[in-house]
């Protein structure tokens, strides 16, 4: 893409703007991503997905990936994760699943958890036998040590062990060996690293250089994102409103992010310059045939919901912490995409017994029309989704959203 000699920013309009993400970020056309290379992939484009340890139709980074990656299954992230040491469980976009390369980067975050307000004298006593028994013993979590005391902790009071592991965790002294259920059993870093990775050096030498990196990396994370606060810089330590104004400026200046004006939403919007090749795609192809796909609760594309309801006309919240009578929908309820619009969400769940999909609640967006082709294609999503949880979805359950 060509900028203008005055660098004006591009511009577009909204169902350019809308393909333009869902071309990003692999859901248009959906499942063009193949295998652990396609996992990769996609990691690698947009910077990291989000875990939760929350699972009623799958935990959330699964959620994420069946959309985008043909045939997916849970023990291929599993295999990158914790066999291929491909990907590391860390600390982005909140908990977040990334590239092991990208170690070096986040050496600010280790350091600064180095100095963290949380430490204290009595916990630092614990450290050392907590390293030495790993060293010793080998993997562990929590329940495999035997400090029961209590200390006050960021979320509530808990035991020393769980404490001590979590903030050698975040030192970058363990990582994940692995996970049984929501269980985190850690180990040496040194023992499941490459050395050189974990003696490279930071390679943002300069705080600047930091800023720059991780709004260019946030900004791909997603696609197109603008300059207001919101949850999709959510986790970037250290970086206020005003550094990331000048980081903005800097990365125009060098040429590094591009401004994009979409018709009808007044703040500009910002891609990288390295994904004008996508846009390009977008602005000279021609229709596509729709497909449907479920998303994650906390997928990318959903990231900075402001954007989502200005994009896309679609009002989206997670209600899972939410009273029940405050919901206005209901407990573990996801998104529907089909072509390159919202047209439902719905509230899934699995029949244990029986080893199907249930349908428990099914919500159509207002002004959808809703045509053969579409109830076709949603019925085929449905049975893609339940391959993918190795169930089954009966066919007749389509007179939910009929």
């Amino acid at each position: 893409m060509m900028l203008s000699a005055n660098h004006q920013p591009v511009q577009i309009t909204q169902q350019q703007a809308r393909r333009f993400v869902l071309t990003h970020q692999g859901l248009w056309p959906p499942c063009r991503w193949a295998g652990k290379q396609g996992i990769l992939s996609y990691i690698r484009r947009v910077g990291c997905i989000q875990f939760d340890p929350l699972s009623i139709v799958g935990h959330n980074q699964e959620l994420v990936l069946q959309a985008r990656v043909a045939e997916f299954r849970p023990a291929l992230l599993q295999e990158l994760l914790y066999q291929d040491r491909s990907l590391i469980d860390g600390w982005d976009k909140n908990m977040s699943i990334y590239y092991t390369e990208d170690w070096p980067y986040f050496a600010r975050n280790r350091e600064q958890a180095c100095h963290s307000p949380r430490n204290s004298s009595e916990l630092e006593l614990f450290l050392p036998q907590v390293l030495n028994e790993i060293e010793k013993r080998g993997p562990l979590s929590s329940a495999d040590l035997s400090y029961d005391q209590i200390i006050d902790w960021s979320w509530a009071p808990t035991r020393i062990a769980r404490a001590a592991l979590e903030t050698l965790y975040f030192r970058g002294e363990l990582i994940i060996h692995h996970k049984a259920r929501t269980r985190k059993i850690y180990d040496l870093a040194s023992r499941q690293l490459p050395r050189v990775l974990l003696q490279s050096p930071d390679p943002n030498k300069t705080e600047q250089q930091y800023h720059d990196w991780y709004i260019t990396r946030r900004i791909g994370s997603i696609g197109l994102l603008w300059n207001k606060s919101g949850d999709a810089w959510l986790g970037i330590s250290g970086i206020k409103s005003s550094e990331r104004s000048e980081a903005l400026q800097r990365l125009l200046m060098q040429g590094r992010i591009i401004e994009i004006a979409v018709a009808g939403i007044k703040p500009v919007l910002y891609m990288r310059s390295e994904d004008s090749y996508c846009l390009d795609s977008v602005l000279h192809q021609s229709e596509q045939e729709c497909h449907a796909s479920i998303l994650a609760p906390l997928d990318n594309l959903l990231w900075e919901r402001q954007l989502v309801k200005a994009l896309f006309n679609f009002d989206y919240r997670w209600e899972v912490y939410k009273p029940a009578d405050k919901r206005l929908y209901g407990y573990y309820v996801l998104p529907v995409l089909y072509g390159d619009q919202f047209i439902a969400r719905f509230e899934p769940a699995i029949d244990k017994q029986s080893r199907t999909l249930v349908i428990k609640n099914w919500w159509w967006e207002p002004d959808v029309q809703q045509s053969e082709q579409m109830r076709a294609e949603i019925g085929r999503c449905l049975l893609r989704f339940a391959d993918y949880l190795g169930i089954v979805f009966i066919p007749s359950q389509a007179d939910a959203y009929n």
